[in-house]
């Protein structure tokens, strides 16, 4: 197995297009993180005592972003390898599949990993460099308060989990144009089509369930009450989808022909 993922680092570390989509996960996500701390001020409330705005939550606003760049890197780790043929070489190499996909895992997740951190530490800093100037307390965007801890920690694993979601969909599509269409789909059109729903039940339903949305919730740190979904329980709706993903695609990839 450690000579599979050596492999896999090896390919995903010297395609260009990797660093490209790393760099853009941080650089997205701190930018329109930034944008949108920019963009609110306590003059917009009737006193600055009155204003409750989640400031962490609007700090890490940027993963609207960055998740499309991570979702492109997962899908290109499989989908790629089939544009190229050389998704043959690998299996002649490692003629396991299981090992494999667990591999191209492996190396996808912790590179998602590693940008998220990036990108959520640099959110945080931002915010508290830009919010003090619009009347707003830098004290909640400090990770030594347990909610911001856990926005911060769970939005690190959004963003492996929407990786392992879009290397599942790519092995299960395999052609490139449709899985990114797929997973963008199901991080952007799901949360777009509660806004179409009249009927209020099925449009907590749909927040409830649709893996961006539900994910998300784990970066509220204020009025947790009022979400449709807790933060923990929003997150492991998205590691639901990711391992249904990741099983639909395993089972093509062991049934399928390369």
């Amino acid at each position: 197995m450690k000579g599979a993922v050596h492999a896999e680092w090896t390919k995903l570390r010297t395609l260009p297009s990797t660093w490209w989509l790393l760099l853009a996960v941080v650089v997205l996500t701190v930018a329109l993180g930034a944008a949108a701390s920019g963009a609110v001020s306590t003059d917009q409330c009737p006193s600055p005592d009155e204003c409750h705005e989640d400031t962490v939550r609007l700090s890490l606003t940027g993963v609207w972003l960055g998740q499309a760049a991570v979702g492109a890197l997962g899908v290109l780790a499989m989908s790629g390898e089939y544009g190229t043929g050389t998704i043959q070489a690998t299996l002649a190499a490692v003629p396991g599949r299981a090992r494999v996909l667990a591999a191209k895992a492996a190396v996808v997740t912790g590179a998602a990993l590693a940008a998220g951190t990036l990108a959520v530490l640099g959110s945080l800093l931002a915010g508290r460099l830009i919010l003090p100037g619009n009347g707003f307390s830098a004290a909640p965007l400090s990770l030594a308060e347990g909610p911001t801890l856990r926005a911060a920690v769970g939005t690190v694993l959004y963003f492996g989990l929407t990786a392992l979601l879009a290397l599942g969909v790519a092995a299960l599509v395999r052609d490139t144009a449709g899985a990114i269409t797929t997973v963008l789909g199901l991080l952007y059109a799901l949360p777009a089509v509660v806004e179409l729903v009249g009927n209020e039940e099925w449009r907590e339903r749909i927040r409830e369930w649709a893996p961006a949305s539900a994910g998300l919730a784990v970066q509220a740190t204020k009025n947790l009450e009022s979400l449709p979904i807790g933060p923990w329980s929003g997150l492991a709706v998205l590691a639901a989808w990711a391992g249904a993903g990741l099983l639909a695609g395993a089972v093509v990839f062991r049934l399928r022909d390369a």
